[in-house]
């Protein structure tokens, strides 16, 4: 088992370094900075401080061939989406579209969610409200704040998908 760990900027809290073995890379967290797990709330921006285990991979098919990872791989479909409805029996959890749920949508326009690597937040059990779709996808230009999931440039990512493995543990904060 590998701990990698996201540790954020204390100056400049929406941007961080993403760390591991031979892994040193810049990152971007959310909008409003970072929150312990337990105080998050749904679309807060920020970013969950704890430690996840890693679940499984998404690609998109029609921009990346599948990655190089020991990791669960599943291509993406324009009929994939995430629950984002508290209130919703699939919260937290990969739904199929159209869905009645709000829900955000995993085929976009930008590049942002053509590798996605899902972890462990809020999942075992959901907790209605606590935070959903915290994944690490690709960065925008300039590593802008994301809505509180963890940001890597695409070369960075691919390489972390190369290398994490099953067992693997993500900690984002500061010890």
């Amino acid at each position: 088992m590998t701990l990698w760990c996201v540790i954020p900027d204390e100056a400049h809290p929406q941007k961080g370094r993403f760390v591991g073995p031979v892994f040193d890379e810049p990152c971007a967290l959310g909008k409003r900075g970072v929150v312990a797990a337990s105080r998050g709330q749904e679309g807060d921006g920020k970013t969950p401080l704890g430690t996840y285990p890693v679940r499984r991979i998404f690609y998109r098919p029609d921009r990346e061939d599948p990655p190089i990872s020991k990791l669960p791989l599943c291509a993406l479909s324009p009929s994939h989406g995430w629950c984002d409805a508290p209130e919703s029996p699939h919260y937290n959890k990969l739904v199929r579209l159209p869905c009645g749920d709000s829900h955000e949508k995993l085929w976009r326009e930008d590049n942002i969610y053509d590798l996605i690597l899902v972890i462990g937040h809020n999942d075992a059990p959901v907790v209605s409200g606590l935070g959903s779709a915290i994944f690490i996808h690709a960065a925008r230009h300039g590593f802008t704040p994301t809505l509180g999931c963890v940001a890597l440039e695409v070369r960075a990512l691919r390489r972390l998908l190369r290398q994490v493995m099953p067992d693997d543990l993500i900690k984002i904060g500061w010890d």
